[in-house]
């Protein structure tokens, strides 16, 4: 894909993806418009998968692992891994939102992730998520995305408190309103509903409050249309807040990318991307001897321990799978003679350990560029640039699980990118600065595999509105296609004991 049409393709998946759940629907959908099929956790796998086919799985709607399987593979043999995330800094709807003060409405909202919050004041925002609803005898999911400016987070006017830095009460001031009660009691007909006690269907005692109750009224109707039911139908949601203000290209040249989410869904779109691209070709998994594969994860931001995180058993578990594969799924195909032959018999508790012996991850995640107006906060000799390609992290402290054995292999994928070579940077921090970490070091100590952090650069990470380069898109995406491509030929020149 040319460099000009990944950046907009990749600004149209920001602007689906405004929450992790729209982000994993987003994936599913190219990856399923590529040929691949989809598996589910509580089904067996033994059957379904097969050398040379394209499967992914979710979790939690949230969560999404995809891979392919090489012709030649089998268990105990490599599996190329990237490991992104979907989720990023936001404001989330309380259980209990329904809010008002002064003639306003309010919705009442946590602080999801480290966000840069008071970035959050002043912006026109709306709501997107999931709800749950009865439909059909059941209850289902359904994701909802409310497109217009609902809400509003107001600051205080510079007449009224001439405060040299500016700082704010998070439960109190971190408060967005939703419009005037006058307004809302109108449309309701003047009299405010007086809500009976709550009954489900059968006409017994709701053990929870009615959603009405619970939040505001106007609000759980925006709900239900989105999800084309009635509001009486859901039973619950979680919902958050996000800036309406789409993604676009900026800069007089069009060079950067304007938007929220870069972190993380750029490395979530490249590493898609590259796995989808590097297995495009009707040959390209016939000599193929590994597994390449994708992980996204959730609650990357609030430290991934979750069902769905990168702390969680969702990566081990899905690895541990297709190592427990039988025999006679890869019995007919011309197996790579370079691995040791697992048995099925007494040593096939090995498979598993051996693959992972055997196997790389790059943990994928957005990284800073150099802020021209803070230029001191970096390391002199690890100013990173946007569109001059991803970078490689690196932390003696461990922060990032970046070693030389990995360094020498991307640079081994980097050269071998198609369209030409893929440029790379590195990055420290500086001994008096804080440095922030990812899934690498976490997936690292859980797997024992290799593993490597990087991702492209930004600035302003963890804003509402961060600023990345177009070009990086391309750059990412071939070297991760490269990546998936050529581990199984480099994973045997490079030795480490």
């Amino acid at each position: 894909m040319a460099t000009a049409s990944a950046a907009l393709d990749f600004v149209d998946f920001l602007n689906a993806s405004p929450t992790p759940f729209h982000a994993v629907r987003s994936v599913k959908q190219r990856l399923a418009a590529a040929g691949f099929k989809l598996i589910k956790e509580r089904d067996s796998w033994s059957t379904s998968i097969k050398p040379g086919g394209k499967y992914y799985v979710t979790r939690n709607a949230s969560s999404i692992v995809a891979f392919t399987v090489g012709q030649r593979w089998r268990p105990g043999n490599p599996i190329s891994m990237i490991g992104a995330h979907t989720d990023s800094p936001c404001l989330k709807v309380k259980p209990y939102s329904r809010k008002q003060s002064e003639g306003f409405l309010q919705v009442g909202v946590e602080c999801y992730g480290g966000g840069l919050w008071h970035t959050w004041f002043d912006r026109d925002l709306s709501l997107a998520g999931r709800a749950m609803v009865r439909q059909g005898g059941s209850i289902e999911q359904k994701l909802v995305h409310i497109t217009r400016p609902i809400l509003r987070i107001p600051t205080l006017a510079v007449h009224l408190d001439r405060q040299e830095n500016f700082s704010f009460n998070k439960e109190t001031q971190l408060f967005p309103i939703a419009g005037l009660v006058a307004a809302e009691l109108d449309r309701q007909g003047g009299v405010e509903k007086q809500l009976e006690e709550t009954s489900i269907s059968d006409g017994t005692k709701a053990p929870l409050k009615a959603m009405t109750e619970r939040h505001h009224p106007f609000i759980v109707e925006l709900v239900a249309k989105e999800a084309g039911v009635a509001p009486e139908d859901v039973v619950d949601f979680e919902l958050s807040l996000y800036d309406t203000q789409k993604a676009c290209l900026g800069g007089l040249n069009e060079e950067l990318i304007f938007s929220a989410r870069l972190d993380n869904l750029g490395m979530t779109y490249c590493g898609t991307t590259g796995l989808i691209n590097s297995s495009a070709s009707g040959s390209s998994l016939k000599n193929e001897n590994t597994i390449r594969l994708l992980s996204c994860f959730d609650h990357e931001e609030v430290g991934s321990l979750s069902a769905q995180g990168a702390d969680s058993n969702l990566l081990p578990a899905v690895l541990h799978r297709l190592c427990s594969l039988p025999a006679s799924a890869f019995e007919q195909t011309d197996s790579d003679d370079s691995y040791e032959r697992v048995s099925h018999g007494d040593d096939v508790a090995t498979a598993f350990e051996q693959t992972l012996a055997t196997s790389f991850l790059l943990s994928a995640d957005m990284a800073h560029s150099v802020n021209p107006n803070y230029v001191g906060k970096y390391e002199s000799d690890a100013k990173c640039e946007m569109n001059k390609g991803p970078v490689i992290k690196c932390n003696a402290n461990q922060r990032y699980s970046t070693n030389s054995p990995g360094i020498t292999l991307l640079q081994e994928a980097a050269s071998k990118a198609p369209g030409g070579v893929v440029p790379l940077q590195m990055f420290v921090v500086r001994n008096d600065s804080s440095c922030g970490s990812t899934i690498g070091p976490m997936l690292a100590g859980k797997l024992g595999s290799r593993t490597l952090d990087l991702g492209n650069p930004q600035m302003s990470m963890h804003s509402i509105r961060e600023c990345g380069g177009a070009y990086d898109v391309g750059h990412a995406t071939r070297l991760f296609e490269s990546f998936y491509e050529h581990y199984g030929e480099l994973e045997k020149t490079i030795v480490v004991d």
